[in-house]
């Protein structure tokens, strides 16, 4: 986390002098800076948006996520804010609608919406797959459930772009560890595949989970499993792949590998092979 400054409470204090302020730091936005050499995280820049109103706004979006620990947030996308009156910059987004007492919490003093809140605007504001992906990330990170963020749909039933929410909650999941993960299962679902599980648990004779398949059908024993750029790179873990696969192919499993590649430029393959491999596994369907 970067330390942030108030330039007229720094000043002030004389811990910084107005040279120091020039040349050691740069401006965020009015009265709030960061040190020159500081790359500025997602949470970052939602700070230093809470600290421009005065530390009296309620992050939102995001910005929220952010703060709530949610992953794979972009890390150049405008702060966002609700419950101020200031007049903002164009680098800081103000959103108008109504926050409810009860979807607002704190975070390390900063206040912000809550999960369920923070995940109702998420899959308002962006385009459907990355509402989705958002989303998912909002539930993977603090375990709410996706009737919490349904509850307050239904309670801002004409909000914009109420639709698309509910689109969006047809199919959000907390099972996905990354957003490639979730384009992964919209891939699957938007041809016609079942629902596949996230997270499927495979158990050892004595009952215990010793391994996990990212997503698939576990009535046919198919699963499908994203690999990162570490699977192909890093020794150890490849090494731990091949046994890894070797392990849930004794046990009856067909496995349906995909990589980054895959995803951006053969997603047909992904389709045929999964297909197959249900086929195979005697889905009729």
């Amino acid at each position: 986390m970067v330390k942030l400054i108030m330039a007229d409470e720094a000043l002030a204090a004389g811990t910084v002098t107005r040279r120091e302020l020039r040349s050691r730091f740069v401006k965020i936005h009015r009265n709030v800076y960061a040190p020159r050499e500081a790359t500025l995280t997602a949470a970052d820049r939602a700070i230093a948006a809470w600290m421009w109103s005065g530390r009296t706004a309620t992050l939102a979006g995001t910005s929220a996520a952010a703060l709530l620990g949610v992953r794979w947030l972009p890390s150049d996308s405008p702060p966002e804010l609700v419950r101020t009156q200031h007049r903002h910059p164009s680098g800081i987004v103000v959103h108008s609608g109504a926050v409810d007492d009860d979807e607002v919490c704190t975070v390390r003093g900063i206040t912000c919406t809550t999960a369920a809140r923070t995940a109702y605007d998420l899959g308002r504001y962006n385009p459907f797959t990355i509402g989705v992906i958002r989303v998912d990330s909002v539930l993977a990170a603090t375990g709410i459930t996706v009737d919490e963020i349904a509850e307050i749909a239904r309670r801002n039933p004409g909000a914009r772009h109420i639709r698309r929410l509910r689109r969006v909650l047809t199919i959000a999941d907390g099972g996905a560890e990354s957003p490639q993960e979730t384009r992964l299962r919209l891939l699957l679902v938007r041809q016609g595949f079942p629902r596949p599980i996230t997270q499927i648990p495979i158990r050892n004779a004595q009952g215990r989970i010793v391994r996990r398949i990212d997503l698939g059908w576990p009535q046919w024993k198919v699963g499908i499993e994203y690999d990162g750029a570490q699977h192909w790179t890093d020794a150890a873990q490849h090494a731990g792949d091949i046994d890894r696969l070797e392990f849930l192919a004794h046990l009856g499993w067909r496995i349906v590998r995909v990589s980054s590649s895959h995803l951006k430029f053969d997603r047909a393959g992904i389709v045929r092979r999964a297909r197959t491999a249900l086929k195979d596994a005697g889905f009729d369907g």
